[in-house]
């Protein structure tokens, strides 16, 4: 008997672990699994009385033997545990797999908020050379989405991030933390395109939604429009009760003009110096067709930024005049579009150090729309005057939307490093290496942090991977002081020295650190004003940088932060 109610146990458990994956995979409802339970329980009592009554003893069924009293009563109790045992189980097991689907449907929406994230569209076009214009109807209906209070949207660095790769939709959801995707594709021929929609639960594949739109080109604006509309009232059926304020498309009127903002917005993110210098010549282009587009002017007013500040020292002036030019247009030519306040707050504190200016114009944007893109320059200014724990809080904002954001991850690790957290510093290098293994910012970060816990053999051992030389000898000249090696030392602070009046990088901000670092103060200040002198970039991080922290109980640090208007508390 003890072997029939062991293998009728190993049975049960060998049904539940095939009844449920073959369940799930016909799709069938999950009160199938609670019938087999309640089944297999029932079963019990009938094999513990055949159990009892026969015995298989050569192949051939017997009645069982009368057993001695004493045995008897031990088999009696054992069974009488045995049942006490199941009886006891089973409610907790029936309830399980009876409530178990209606306490997670109950639970789910507590717990997973509704969140979309807006995948690249693919290119169907018959020359596949339509990429751009696929990206920018994709982006078009991610920043209307964005515009719907209550649901959060991965940002676009996470959502493209996945373009070209072979994942699948699950893995996807899951690293964007989110439940639920939009993919498509668009297939343009001549004057007409096409565009296909579909949105999809990420926890069981199954389509929510999906729709097609053929178009002529000249309607593509309308179609945009169209399409985030019918998205959000999918998503309101689907997964947000109440009413939805309409997903807004910014306006633009010239197809053509259209085409090139998208070319160009294409050519930019890719950052090379060639697709830099192709993206600025098509968005003038954009602009000159249609001098109302304010994207063509955001995205220029960008470009010409990005360009400046890494561009030799006598083009850094004209760049920035034509940036700023760019981002008065912008906002001219849409004053309730936040990109133009966030291009021209990121031009005010980055190039001519306007703090109150940019603060406003910060303020505005994120008033208009808090998008990952304002907030992430807004974390910069914050840095630049010194509130490193709203800078740090708010770029944790930007990774709770867009989480595989290399230049979020880059920036937090900055800030945590300025407040010396160290050991969260490390991990956000750490997650900004796994999305882009050759990003050229986090050695030299990781090689200041190793300087400030006092490991300067481990700071030499970054180098290499640093791509400025002015960097690179920034860090020997520090790291071989802290080791005792005067020549060494020496030999890098000599070199800097040289290129001072060259056109690469901040050189006299640079000297300046390393002063800073060595406890020479009065060779420290005699740089940093060497810096300001020359508008060198660099110096809107005095108020923070944690390589300055031997310096900051000098008055001149606080009449340099006076000459920069930076606070002073």
């Amino acid at each position: 008997m003890i072997r029939a109610l062991i293998g009728y146990g190993i049975a049960a458990f060998a049904v539940l672990q095939i009844v449920e994956p073959i369940m799930h995979g016909l799709h069938w409802p999950e009160a199938v699994l609670s019938y087999v339970v309640v089944a297999l329980a029932a079963g019990f009592p009938v094999v513990v009385s055949l159990a009892w009554i026969f015995d298989v003893n050569a192949g051939r069924i017997e009645r069982t033997a009368p057993l001695p009293a004493g045995r008897l009563r031990g088999m009696r109790l054992g069974l009488v545990l045995v049942g006490i045992g199941v009886l006891a189980a089973a409610p907790g097991t029936i309830w399980y797999f009876l409530v178990r689907p209606v306490a997670r449907s109950a639970t789910s929406p507590a717990t997973e908020p509704p969140s979309i994230a807006v995948l690249p569209f693919a290119d169907m076009s018959p020359g596949k050379d339509q990429e751009y214009f696929s990206d920018g109807i994709a982006e078009e209906i991610l920043n209307a989405l964005a515009q719907v209070e209550g649901l959060r949207v991965a940002g676009r660095t996470s959502s493209f991030y996945f373009k070209g790769k072979n994942e699948d939709l699950a893995s996807i959801a899951a690293k964007l933390h989110v439940t639920t995707l939009l993919e498509g594709s668009v297939r343009k021929a001549g004057e007409r395109v096409r565009i296909t929609a579909q949105l999809i639960n990420a926890a069981d594949g199954y389509h929510l939604w999906s729709k097609q739109y053929d178009r002529d080109l000249t309607d593509i604006f309308k179609v945009q429009g169209e399409l985030a509309t019918a998205v959000v009232e999918a998503l309101k059926v689907k997964l947000l009760p109440g009413s939805l304020p309409s997903a807004k498309v910014h306006a633009a009127r010239d197809p053509e003009a259209h085409r090139l903002v998208l070319l160009g917005r294409s050519l930019m993110l890719r950052q090379t110096a060639e697709s830099r210098r192709r993206a600025e010549a098509v968005l003038e282009r954009a602009v000159a067709l249609e001098p109302s587009n304010a994207q063509g002017w955001g995205w220029l007013a960008t470009l010409r930024g990005n360009s400046a500040l890494d561009a030799p020292r006598v083009e850094v002036q004209p760049r920035l005049r034509g940036a700023m030019e760019a981002a008065e247009k912008t906002i001219a030519a849409d004053p309730d579009y936040a990109g133009g306040y966030a291009a021209r707050g990121y031009l005010r504190s980055q190039f001519l150090w306007d703090w109150e200016g940019a603060r406003s114009d910060f303020q505005r944007a994120l008033g208009l729309s808090e998008s990952e893109v304002s907030l992430h320059q807004y974390a910069t200014w914050l840095q630049k005057v010194g509130r490193l724990q709203e800078a740090i809080a708010t770029e944790r904002k930007v990774l709770e939307v867009d989480p595989l954001n290399v230049y979020a991850w880059t920036n937090l690790a900055g800030y945590l490093t300025d407040h010396g957290e160290f050991d969260e510093a490390r991990g956000a290098l750490a997650q900004s290496l796994e999305i882009t293994p050759d990003n050229t910012e986090a050695p030299q970060q990781l090689a200041e942090i190793e300087l400030l816990e006092g490991h300067p053999a481990k700071a030499l051992s970054l180098i290499e991977k640093m791509p400025l030389q002015v960097d690179r000898l920034v860090i020997v000249a520090m790291a071989q002081h802290d080791l005792g090696r005067a020549q060494e030392a020496g030999q890098a602070l000599e070199t800097l020295t040289a290129k001072a009046d060259s056109a690469e990088g901040d050189v006299a901000w640079g000297l300046a650190t390393v002063y800073a670092w060595r406890r020479e103060p009065d060779n420290a200040f005699a740089w940093l004003e060497r810096a300001y002198a020359r508008h060198d970039l660099r110096l809107r991080w005095l108020k923070s940088d944690a390589m300055l922290r031997n310096i900051r109980s000098d008055p001149r640090y606080l009449e340099l932060l006076k000459k920069m208007k930076l606070p002073l508390d």
